[in-house]
């Protein structure tokens, strides 16, 4: 049967480019599936989300390429459905893989009128700008919905929900800005939320009982979570309130970023999709048995037509219908490059400065070949999609999966090459030996813009609990330094930069229960899992030093450069005068850039004084603060403190 789903036969045969799914008018409802291997399709409505009496199930008839219709008279918004498909003499009841909104737990899909669940103005809020709209301007903070608010010290209405974006106003006693407010105190331009779809593992229904999940198991890709609304068991509400969130957090000057996870469902053979069209939306061995590239018992074929497009009208429901700014893809490593460069041309349609990045591995062996894959290796083949470069990453801190294993900042010998690469933005340039180049022994961005440059993500631990980890034989000040300096590389690299949700007040996953810090919280308790705001008082003049550096990097395009040539044409390595320093100068060349940039980092925990090229240097940034206002004037050399960095400006 699989081999039947490759051929060029099924694809002209089958392919259906119309719009499929539940299409609401006032008039009527077109409930189109495509289920080209049903042998009988039918059609069972009810009134509720969940539980009460079908009210009735209707035959659906045969139509064009593999899809089965039926068009219901009158306005059916609010009217819940599932589908009872029959394939070779088995019936399974599936919800509509395109349905837009879903009962609790996702057990039914919902005719919906998506128009109506607009907040007033919401097409009329424009997506905020960012710098020029480059990715490279972008500086991007992920969070998970319920983290954000769900502690008490968060103070919010709508703890743990989307509404909790639309608050501001909050703050600590000692006037600490929290929540909305301290993402615009922090300067970031867009956030990225954990899976916000509507996921598996957190039951709707026993919203009372504790329970958590990142949500990287999908159950229904084109509805919201409803654990995050707060009505669950109306489809409506949780599309609404999604929308208030968006609304609100581009009111604010913030885009929104979705992280998605189309590279494998919840289930194999019971996933929704499996059970309409057996065997076609994953990579299934001759066997029988389903490729497992996730490391989560499947893969989906994006590489088939038919899967192709619905993951690309999927993405382009949420950048259309929620005017979402951008896309994360987990294990973006298992699609296909076609996929890829089709997301984003469609995406270019709605708005090129929505941003494509994603995860450029995979979990385990996947189902179709490497070169045909959108692995980091690969990434020269899909401009304008970005992979997360683990070559900076684990070359500042140390390898993710190695804990006690040090890094540039923490003491490791031999990384200087590893972080010259990483501020190229991983481009060909010449002069760096790639030879000694942790991971990547050639070049893999065809441009800087395709580089995500980051220490510290959710999975794994924090960049605080791994320095804990790596260096418990220091003390808090020191391995403060050595989060400032780390985070001090990630903001003056070329590419675009990430932090995590609480990493700039240092954020800890110490979990109780295991007597240590929790490398893989995706389902741990509230009390690991929970944000508490009163952190960031504590650490505070950490929090400053990230907004300085933030504030610094939006001032200086030469900073962010988008195409490989300015890199190689204006950036220039520099001879350092100790092993564990890396040092270079940005030649101003753009408009706004009106002066040289110089940046040195110090991995040493010695002082090292460092012979400066020629003239006055004002320094904006050192090992204690870090902004836009002038902090010293340097000629000739200059003292550069141990496990710390300066970046000056030519004077």
């Amino acid at each position: 049967m699989a081999n039947i789903y490759d051929t060029q036969e099924f694809t002209e045969k089958y392919y259906y480019g119309g719009t499929l799914g539940a299409i609401w008018s006032p008039e009527k409802t077109k409930f189109r599936l495509w289920a080209p291997t049903a042998s009988k399709v039918v059609l069972n409505i009810f009134r509720e989300g969940l539980g009460g009496d079908k009210l009735d199930s209707i035959d659906m008839e045969s139509s064009a390429n593999g899809t089965w219709l039926y068009v219901m008279e009158g306005n059916q918004d609010g009217l819940y459905y599932t589908y009872s498909v029959t394939v070779d003499g088995k019936t399974n009841e599936v919800v509509d893989p395109y349905a837009k909104a879903v009962g609790a737990n996702g057990l039914r899909g919902m005719v919906i009128d998506l128009k109506a669940t607009d907040p007033k103005g919401f097409r009329e809020t424009p997506r905020p700008a960012f710098g020029d709209g480059r990715p490279t301007d972008a500086v991007v903070y992920e969070t998970h919905v319920r983290d954000f608010s769900n502690h008490y010290s968060a103070q919010s209405n709508f703890p743990g929900k989307f509404l909790a974006f639309t608050e501001t106003g909050k703050a600590l006693k000692d006037g600490t800005k929290i929540g909305v407010d301290h993402l615009k105190e922090l300067g970031v331009t867009h956030v990225q939320l954990l899976p916000s779809y509507d996921y598996y593992t957190v039951d709707e229904t026993k919203l009372d009982v504790p329970q958590f999940n990142w949500g990287y198991d999908p159950l229904n890709y084109n509805a919201p979570e409803g654990s995050y609304s707060t009505n669950a068991y109306d489809g409506a509400v949780r599309v609404n309130e999604y929308k208030q969130m968006v609304q609100a957090l581009h009111k604010n000057g913030i885009r929104v970023i979705m992280d998605v996870v189309y590279n494998h469902t919840m289930f194999a053979e019971e996933s929704y999709l499996n059970m309409t069209v057996p065997h076609f939306y994953h990579r299934t061995r001759e066997d029988g048995t389903f490729y497992n590239g996730s490391a989560c018992n499947n893969e989906t074929a994006s590489d088939r037509p038919m899967c192709r497009k619905y993951i690309v009208d999927s993405v382009i429901h949420w950048a259309s219908e929620y005017m979402l700014d951008g896309f994360r893809f987990d294990l973006m490593g298992i699609h296909d490059i076609v996929t890829m460069n089709e997301i984003r041309e469609e995406l270019n349609k709605i708005d090129p400065t929505i941003i494509v990045y994603g995860e450029g591995w995979t979990g385990g062996e996947c189902g179709i070949p490497d070169e045909l894959r959108a692995l980091k290796c690969n990434a020269k083949q899909f401009p304008g999609v970005g992979a997360f470069s683990v070559d900076i990453r684990d070359g500042i801190k140390g390898h993710v999966f190695e804990l006690k294993e040090k890094g540039f900042v923490s003491g490791a010998k031999d990384f200087e090459e590893t972080v010259k690469f990483g501020l190229v933005g991983c481009i060909d340039f010449p002069g760096i030996d790639m030879s000694k180049v942790n991971y990547s022994k050639q070049s893999w961005a065809l441009n800087p813009s395709q580089a995500v440059n980051y220490v510290e993500a959710h999975d794994n631990l924090t960049i605080w609990d791994k320095l804990a980890t790596s260096n418990p034989e220091d003390d808090e000040e020191t391995r403060i330094k050595m989060d400032k300096l780390a985070v001090g590389i990630v903001f003056t690299a070329q590419g675009l930069s990430f932090i995590q949700f609480g990493q700039d007040f240092l954020r800890t996953k110490y979990n109780e229960e295991i007597g240590g810090f929790d490398e893989n919280s995706f389902r741990s308790p509230d009390k690991v899992n929970n944000i508490d705001w009163n952190r960031k008082s504590e650490y505070i003049d950490v929090f400053n030093y990230y907004k300085g550096l933030i504030a610094f990097r939006k001032t200086h395009r030469s900073l962010r450069f988008t195409e490989a040539s300015q890199v190689c044409d204006h950036l220039k390595f520099l001879d350092c005068p100790a092993p564990n320093m890396v040092a270079f100068t940005v030649e101003a060349c753009e408009e706004g850039d009106y002066r040289d940039l110089l940046v040195i980092y110090n991995a040493n925990r010695d002082d090292v004084s460092f012979n400066l090229p020629e003239g006055k240097w004002d320094i904006f940034i050192n090992g204690e603060r870090a902004g836009t206002e002038v902090l010293d004037t340097a000629s000739g050399s200059v003292i550069i403190a141990g496990i710390s960095m300066i970046a000056a400006v030519q004077g």
